[in-house]
Parts: structure tokens; C-alpha cells; sequence
């Protein structure tokens, strides 16, 4: 395990060393894994990724069945005419068996009689004044008749581990008989916003004070993202306050907004420095170049070993049995570098603890820009874009506009080894709604 980096006080000196989007990406990559599974019910279990595969205990359906309404015939009489002897439905199967010139009404869903081998549609049946019925299409057999296992046969995996569910994946399991199943831990997500100035959400601005909109914003993102969001706690520009909160937070995951620049009141950096690692200060990347990681220390026992049996590692608390240590994020005050800091690192974070994809959660279009975009080499620029007349025009504003990402239909990447796009190049936009 690497030594943690000595702390150095930037408020007096300000960010002189950035580390590479890549490097900080890497970190984390090293530095994480999925949560735990634990047994969820499948009421409950829609949008959770699968720890251990689904295999089908019973087979979909366990008994033929009918297709269509019509009449359950014997395929190699049907011609008819056949006498109606019976009535099947679901749940209230015919009780005899069907012999020669003979035929039983039936219902969708309603199982096969005995005897049976076919369904004849209502469709194509003809009864005449006598009762009989007589086929008006020829009848194969097995026609309109859902065979036993048809659906799921038993033993068979009907779902992956790893697998993200989505609505019908629960409906499938509901089918097959699985009440609960085993998913990976979805992430507790902590947010904790500094700032003297803020009011909560739901208030107005009052003065020189204005509203906290970094709090819901974050928490639309964790949720997006599979975790689960914390009740935000509100501090004080006060160090003891913000390293206590940041020393007590209980969660898979800290999001700190605010107080991570070179201010007289950032205090956030040196607070987790005290009571944790503060691995990065400082990234190449605009906005949010004060962006911050840190990993928190926990104690509580002798868990496990890291995540890639890496004999250096650590072991791990039981609290967090799968990281050396739960992963901090500290996010810039201002919201779009908020957004930024979060899309960029701390989401990929959050999806990886619960067992979702590392990359950014967004649709990608290869789109010409239509006006030039300029950066720094050696910094990742996150450049809001409207896409109008099939182009990407650049969405000005600083990174306390908010607007101008609500404004914006996506971003695009600036790489860190460009000086920036010429008007007329294709680049990819990564688009908000997708």
C-alpha cells in the first residue's frame, strides 16, 4: 500500500500541482469494487444487480396449456363433426378425458384434457344447430397449445449474475416461483454541504444568502445511479464541525460540497487529511480543478482482505468489507464543477459499489461542433453544448451558472491531450437525456 502523500495547507498558497483525470480514475479503479449481496424481495429488487444467477426451480408452465379460446380437439378428428362434452378454464381443467369425435370448449390459459392434442381457435369453428362442432381450416397437432417448459424449462439460468434487473427480469421471476433473490448492497450515499451561506432547499433566497441546490442535485445523481442517498447534513465554515461530520459520517460513500478551494474557510481538505487519506487535491479538470478524493479510516474489527488479494492491502471493517476504506469525494461549491466532479469520478464510484458499469451512464452522438472550443493542454475541459440544426453549439457561463447546464442537451470531453476543437469537428457528446 502506497504512503499517504503529506498534507500541505493550499489556502495560503493555492493549487499548484493537478493530478490527471486518468490518474485519479485509475485510484479509484484500484481502490473499489461491489458492495456485499444481501437477499432482497422481488417487490423490491427492480433496478439492483444480481450477486448470483437465477436458475428456474419449476418449469413455465408446469402443465399444457391452451394458446386460444376455442375448442381442445383430438388434431386427427377435427374435421369434426365432434360433440362438446365439457368446458375447461384456467384453474378448472376438464376432468375426463377426450375420445374420438369428441371436443371440450376451452379457454386461454385453461390446461389440455386428456385425450387432447390440439386447439382448434373459435375463430375457425363452426357449430351447427345440432351442438356439433366442425372445423372450418385443417388442425395440426400440437396447434395453439403451450407446452410444458415452453417458456423456462427447470434448471435452466433465466438470469445472470451481474445482470442490472429491469421490470420484465422481475416479472420473470415472479413467474418461475423466486420470491427473493440475492443483489449486490446498494451504496449509502452521505452528503454533506459547508457553507455559512446556504439555506436549505425549499427556502428562498434571503439576502446575501441563497439556496443549497448541490444537496438535490446530488442525490437525483445517487439515485440515478442505484444508491441511496442520505439525508444532507448542513455545516457551519467551521473546521471542528466539518471534521467531525466528515469523522462520523456512516456510509459507503461521502460527498462533501463545498470548502475544498484555497479560501480561508475551506476546511474540508485538512479534515480528511486528520482523520483519513487525502489522496488527491487538485485535478487537471475544468470546472472543479479544487476537486478532491480522499478514502476514510474505519475501524471495527479485522474484515477481509482487499479487493485483488493484494497481500499489501489492508484489512477491511465490517462495515465496509470490500474497500480498503469508504471513498470521499470533495465536490466544488459551484454547482456545474459540482456536477462535473460528481459525473467524472465520484458517480463512477457509486455505481461500481453497487454493481453497475464504471462508465458514464449517458448515450453518446458524434456531433460537428459549431464553433470552436478552446482548452489547455494537459486538463480535461467539461464543455456544456446545445445541439441545434443537427451542430453542437457551446453553452457559455461560468461554473456557479447552473442554467447553462439545464440549458445545455449534453457536454463534451475536451482530452486532456488537445489545445481544444476546431468549428466543424465532429466530437462526442455525451447527452444529458438517453
Amino acid at each position: 500500500m502506497s504512503t499517504p502523500r503529506p498534507f500541505t495547507d493550499v489556502r495560503a498558497t493555492g493549487l499548484r500541482d493537478r493530478a490527471a483525470v486518468a490518474d485519479v480514475l485509475a485510484l479509484l479503479d484500484a481502490r473499489t469494487a461491489p458492495l456485499p449481496p444481501e437477499d432482497v424481495a422481488i417487490l423490491s429488487v427492480a433496478g439492483r444487480v444480481l450477486a448470483a444467477a437465477v436458475v428456474s426451480p419449476v418449469d413455465v408452465p408446469g402443465f399444457a396449456r391452451a394458446a386460444m379460446d376455442g375448442f381442445a380437439v383430438r388434431a386427427g378428428d377435427a374435421a369434426g363433426p365432434l360433440a362438446v362434452v365439457g368446458e375447461a378454464f384456467p384453474a378448472r381443467p376438464f376432468a375426463g378425458v377426450i375420445g374420438a369425435g369428441e371436443a371440450v370448449r376451452i379457454a386461454t390459459g385453461a390446461p389440455i384434457p386428456a385425450g387432447a392434442d390440439a386447439v382448434l381457435v373459435a375463430e375457425a369453428a363452426g357449430v351447427g344447430p345440432d351442438g356439433r362442432v366442425r372445423a372450418r381450416e385443417a388442425v395440426a397437432a400440437g396447434r395453439h397449445v403451450v407446452r410444458v417448459g415452453e417458456d423456462v424449462a427447470k434448471g435452466r439460468e433465466v438470469l445472470a449474475a451481474g445482470r442490472r434487473l429491469r421490470p420484465q427480469d422481475v416479472g420473470q421471476l415472479a413467474a418461475v416461483g423466486v420470491g427473493t433473490v440475492r443483489a449486490v448492497r446498494r451504496p449509502r450515499v452521505a452528503v454533506l454541504v459547508t457553507g455559512n451561506e446556504l439555506l436549505p432547499p425549499g427556502s428562498a433566497p434571503d439576502g446575501y444568502r441563497i439556496v443549497d441546490s448541490n444537496s438535490p442535485m446530488l442525490a437525483a445523481l445517487v439515485a440515478r445511479d442505484g444508491g441511496e442517498s442520505l439525508p444532507p447534513r448542513y455545516l457551519p465554515d467551521d473546521y471542528a464541525a466539518v471534521r467531525d461530520a466528515i469523522r462520523d459520517a456512516e456510509a459507503d460513500v461521502v460527498l462533501v460540497s463545498g470548502g475544498s478551494s484555497v479560501g480561508a474557510e475551506d476546511h474540508a481538505p485538512r479534515a480528511v487529511a486528520e482523520v483519513g487519506e487525502l489522496a488527491v487535491h487538485g485535478v487537471a479538470v475544468k470546472p472543479g480543478s479544487p476537486l478532491g478524493v480522499g478514502f476514510l479510516s474505519k475501524s471495527g474489527g479485522e474484515g477481509v482482505k482487499g479487493r485483488r488479494g493484494d497481500k499489501d492491502t489492508p484489512a477491511l471493517s465490517p462495515l465496509h468489507p470490500l474497500t480498503p476504506s469508504p471513498p470521499l469525494f470533495l465536490l466544488p461549491g459551484n454547482p456545474v464543477a459540482c456536477l462535473c466532479g460528481y459525473d467524472l469520478f465520484a458517480g463512477r464510484v457509486v455505481r461500481r459499489l453497487g454493481g453497475r458499469a464504471w462508465e458514464l451512464p449517458y448515450r453518446r452522438a458524434a456531433v460537428p461542433l459549431a464553433a470552436a472550443v478552446a482548452s489547455t493542454a494537459g486538463r480535461v475541459d467539461y464543455v456544456r453544448v446545445k445541439l441545434v440544426g443537427g451542430a453542437a453549439v457551446p453553452v457559455g457561463g461560468g461554473a456557479a451558472s447552473l442554467s447553462t447546464a439545464v440549458t445545455a442537451d449534453g457536454f463534451v470531453l475536451v482530452a486532456a491531450d488537445r489545445e481544444g476543437y476546431a468549428a466543424g469537428e465532429v466530437v462526442e457528446v455525451w447527452l444529458y437525456d438517453g
